[in-house]
């Protein structure tokens, strides 16, 4: 297979990563009749409708739709600026917008409660690290099922009964969510003490580990390496593949965006300029003129 790549901004082209390469050409080969229905409530996960959202009279969002399928790899991308961690912002319950509503498996919020994000199902990671760095990565990863803990506040402190056993049960799972994302070897490590990449997926672990049915990932792959990206994006799709996880993905790298992604919702100034699978995407004179820069090449170097 030829190396594909897509341009950026007219910065130069990122490469696509192999693992990813595999994956376009599979969705490429899949059947006309394997897609999902568009309008099929059946197969919906997250639906947002007529989102808008505005701060002291700036226009953050302006009559978002957005719905997202069961098992899918959403991404949304647009300039810095364009409204994207906002959104995120929505769905996650920080945000109440200014009309619109947010429709999670079937159940209609105007604010998301953000104390209730777990029992929903949904989880999220942030541009910033948010991790405890003077604790190990073990109890960092742990604390990602404080939404599951039962016991008493005494309990918890005496170590007994029920406490005993939900720490047991949290430890087991945050040690096999290790396991998954190859963290093993620094499960015993302060988290402050790791390398950039490596701090980056335990918070994907801390994600992981409450068992979202929806994962938002709020540019996961910022600051990484090349090669911490391309693992990042098999990390994200083995997630999707082994334990059936809705992801929206915010990012700024187009190559693994393009690449590791079923469909691609793009913003512009709080407004959704184009919206479909990525192949669609990339060639929409909107989004090459309000991001992408210019089209993406095909292996002969000519404009397609």
């Amino acid at each position: 297979m030829h190396a594909m790549t897509y341009a950026f901004g007219g910065l130069g082209s990122a490469p696509i990563p192999p693992d990813v390469q595999e994956h376009l050409a599979a969705r490429e080969a899949r059947a006309p009749g394997d897609e999902a229905p568009e309008d099929g409530w059946r197969d919906g996960a997250l639906e947002l409708s007529g989102i808008s959202l505005s701060f002291g009279g700036v226009v953050a969002l302006s009559d978002i739709d957005l719905s997202l399928r069961r098992g899918e790899i959403r991404a949304i991308i647009g300039p810095n600026g364009a409204g994207k961690s906002s959104l995120i912002n929505v769905v996650s319950g920080i945000y109440r917008p200014d009309r619109g509503h947010v429709r999670i498996e079937g159940k209609r919020y105007g604010q998301v409660p953000t104390q209730e994000l777990a029992r929903l199902g949904i989880a999220r990671t942030f541009q910033n690290l948010a991790l405890f760095k003077g604790l190990s990565v073990l109890d960092n990863v742990v604390s990602g099922r404080a939404h599951a803990v039962r016991s008493s506040f005494l309990g918890q402190i005496a170590g007994v009964g029920l406490s005993r056993r939900e720490d047991a049960d949290a430890r087991d799972r945050a040690a096999r969510i290790l396991e998954f994302l190859h963290l093993t070897q620094v499960r015993d490590r302060l988290a402050g003490t790791l390398p950039y990449g490596l701090q980056k997926r335990v918070e994907l672990a801390r994600a992981l580990v409450a068992e979202p049915a929806i994962l938002l990932l709020d540019e996961p792959m910022a600051g990484m390496t090349v090669t911490e990206k391309n693992e990042m994006a098999g990390f994200v799709r083995a997630a999707r593949d082994q334990f059936g996880t809705t992801v929206v993905l915010i990012e700024h790298d187009i190559g693994v965006v393009m690449g590791l992604s079923d469909r691609v919702a793009v913003l512009d100034y709080g407004r959704k300029i184009a919206d479909g699978p990525p192949d669609e995407v990339q060639r929409d004179q909107r989004v090459i003129d309000a991001y992408l820069g210019v089209a993406p090449e095909n292996e002969d170097g000519e404009g397609i």
